[in-house]
């Protein structure tokens, strides 16, 4: 079954066994040609009580009419399980929605069930690179090759965009997946899983390699990366909807309404 079947097959199980309410607000950030800057690179979805979702605002150029056409007002009310379902889309503006509502309804489920969240634990930290260690990263993560250089361990950086190449000339970054299988522990961003693409990844990597799938967006239930193979899952988990939207509005760090998450598939028991 593929990634994106498995995030459906959740997500009707979730809709199916908790009361999910409408959507109340939503915030897209302006859109950038050529990609989108730091500070608008997140979209938000929140719902009635709270519980939110983000995504990034991946997009390519030809999509920037309809991003921008988007209403706020248009998803007000709506359920987000109509969006959620559409997650494997090809539609890039599809899946930036879907994924928003795959989050915030995982969310929800999590604050009505009382589940406890690790927001202790630094999913990064989980990595404890020694100088013996070849680091697969998955996206650039500039803070983790700081830490790499230190203990002196290797390190190989897989991206998408052939620009970064010649952006970070000292930087060891290749196009080629296959040079993960040279590495014994990966951290992937968590925008192989907008994009479609962990499953490409993780047929790459060397049998009993450390993973780690990181990111803002991580926002939901960790069980579909863990049939995987993935090790560790950390990202964010929406306290205040509300008001991480009105930060983002106002173009404001996202503050006391987040918190960090970790997931360990050693230590998980499951949700549902």
């Amino acid at each position: 079954m593929r990634l994106e079947d498995e995030f459906r097959k959740i997500i009707t199980k979730v809709t199916a066994q908790s009361t999910i309410p409408p959507i109340e607000k939503v915030f897209f950030p302006p859109f950038y040609k050529g990609g989108q800057p730091r500070d608008a690179e997140f979209m938000a979805i929140s719902l009635e009580g709270g519980a939110a979702g983000l995504s990034f605002v991946l997009l390519p150029d030809s999509k920037g009419d309809s991003y921008m056409a988007l209403q706020p007002s248009d998803f007000i009310g709506k359920d987000p399980q109509e969006y959620a379902l559409e997650f494997g889309s090809d539609d890039p503006l599809k899946q930036m929605l879907s994924l928003a509502c795959i989050n915030a309804i995982c969310q929800q489920a999590m604050q009505e069930s009382h589940f406890e969240v690790d927001s202790s634990t630094d999913s990064l930290g989980l990595l404890s690179i020694s100088k013996s260690d070849r680091v697969g990263m998955v996206g650039l993560f500039p803070p983790l090759i700081k830490t790499i250089r230190n203990v002196g361990a290797q390190f190989v950086v897989v991206e998408k965009k052939a620009d970064l190449i010649k952006q970070f000339p000292h930087l060891p970054i290749t196009l080629d997946a296959a040079e993960l299988q040279t590495c014994n522990k990966i951290l992937c961003t968590s925008t192989t899983v907008l994009n479609n693409s962990l499953d490409d990844i993780l047929a790459h990597r060397s049998l009993g390699a450390l993973v780690a799938v990181i990111g803002p967006t991580a926002g939901y239930f960790p069980d579909p990366l863990f049939a995987r193979g993935v090790d560790v899952v950390g990202g964010r988990m929406i306290k205040n909807g509300n008001m991480l939207i009105q930060r983002l509005e106002q173009g404001e760090r996202w503050g006391d309404a987040t918190q960090r998450t970790c997931f360990r598939k050693e230590t998980y028991t499951g949700i549902l």
